[in-house]
């Protein structure tokens, strides 16, 4: 009777833990984000053409991350902040939503607090995204 008791148990503890697999992917990956690095003007540039985003894979943080058949399955974007004169700033993606006819990107500028002690030097915060999808993209 023990062993009844102690299978049930351990086949209960065994299937709550089982998870059910999802067919979805995400929608977008982020594939870099960095505090330095990028433009001096503040700029959002999608990249859809296969040269574009073949530029892409010269960068060495980047190039592994990437697969030949992303260029023609993935958009991607560059996030880009520009010119700050102190650290502690970054841009980031708040949230992506698929409509039936386009990709929208909202993004977020996180800056430092007034009071946060940050390292007196320029910077040049930007993040690279990609984008499963070949929609036409905006950006908020």
């Amino acid at each position: 009777m023990k062993k009844v008791i102690s299978v049930l148990v351990v086949f209960v503890l065994v299937s709550c833990g089982a998870k059910k697999a999802s067919n979805t992917s995400a929608l977008y990956e982020v594939l870099t984000t960095q505090s330095d690095g990028g433009g001096n003007i503040k700029f959002f540039e999608i990249l859809t053409e296969p040269n574009e985003i073949k530029m892409l894979e010269n960068d060495p943080l980047l190039s592994s991350k990437m697969k030949h058949d992303d260029i023609s399955t993935s958009n991607y974007v560059i996030l880009n902040m520009g010119e700050k004169n102190t650290g502690g700033y970054s841009i980031a993606v708040e949230k992506v939503e698929e409509t039936d006819k386009n990709i929208i990107i909202t993004v977020k500028e996180n800056s430092p607090a007034p009071d946060a002690m940050t390292m007196q030097v320029i910077t040049y915060p930007y993040t690279v995204v990609k984008i499963h999808s070949k929609k036409p993209i905006l950006i908020q």
